[in-house]
């Protein structure tokens, strides 16, 4: 196998997005609940079902990532997608307390984030998950800190690859608009590196003009966290990032 070689991404216009759909639709809302007390069990259904009702009527794909117990609840209970927070390149067997991606499946999930900031794995690890939830059919969606990590994992061609400065996340300043220099680096990057790979943008996104930037940059898609989980009013921030796509 030839290696590939090393992509500069300082210079030249940022490619125009891909309209093609993605596994889970493009441009896409994916919104990582974390653990917020507000957004488990009984809350969590209540943010998917919000979120299902205002994509659908914005005409937006969305997904959701909720605590891995509310997986199989979410999945019952609404018709987008849910993903697990974080799984590990473990087989089903003799590990407790892991997650392997076959329980994701087994949930009614329909993939998992991979090497959160919050949560990272080793390269080898990220590699070797990426590739077992591509064999199951599961969807990856692999985080990057910085961008040379995005040129790293954009090797493994995962279906999306989410560009997180870990210094904004949850922080009230976006990506989009404090660095846009990361945004579109990544978006050059992958289009160079994995054609197919869909560029979401993450780390303090919360309004229309986060999201409308993010898109104008390059990104097909958002990751937020925090904007809609503590926010006072779930479904009026989850309708302000949708009124930016």
């Amino acid at each position: 196998m030839t290696s590939t070689p090393s992509v500069r991404v300082r210079n030249g216009p940022v490619p125009p997005r891909r309209t093609e759909p993605g596994p889970l639709g493009r441009p896409l809302l994916l919104v990582n609940l974390k653990t917020y007390p507000n957004a488990l069990g009984p809350g969590a259904e209540r943010i998917a079902r919000t979120l299902e009702e205002l994509g659908r009527g914005a005409g937006v794909p969305v997904a959701i990532a909720p605590a891995t117990p509310d997986i199989s609840r979410i999945a019952q209970a609404t018709g987008i997608a849910v993903l697990a927070q974080h799984v590990d390149a473990v087989a089903p067997g003799q590990q407790t307390g892991f997650v392997p991606p076959e329980a994701v499946a087994a949930a009614g999930g329909r993939g998992s984030l991979v090497n959160h900031s919050e949560h990272p794995l080793s390269p080898a690890e990220t590699r070797e998950v990426a590739s077992r939830l591509d064999r199951l059919g599961l969807v990856a969606v692999v985080c990057a800190r910085d961008l040379p990590a995005c040129r790293r994992l954009a090797r493994t061609r995962p279906p999306y690859l989410a560009i997180e400065p870990p210094d904004l996340i949850g922080g009230g300043r976006s990506v989009s608009t404090a660095r846009p220099e990361i945004v579109s680096g990544a978006v050059r990057a992958v289009s160079v590196l994995a054609p197919t790979t869909s560029v979401l943008c993450g780390a303090g996104v919360h309004t229309r003009r986060d999201v409308a930037k993010a898109l104008e940059l390059g990104a097909q898609g958002i990751l937020v966290a925090s904007a809609v989980t503590r926010a006072p009013s779930p479904r009026d921030a989850i309708s302000e990032l949708l009124s930016g796509f």
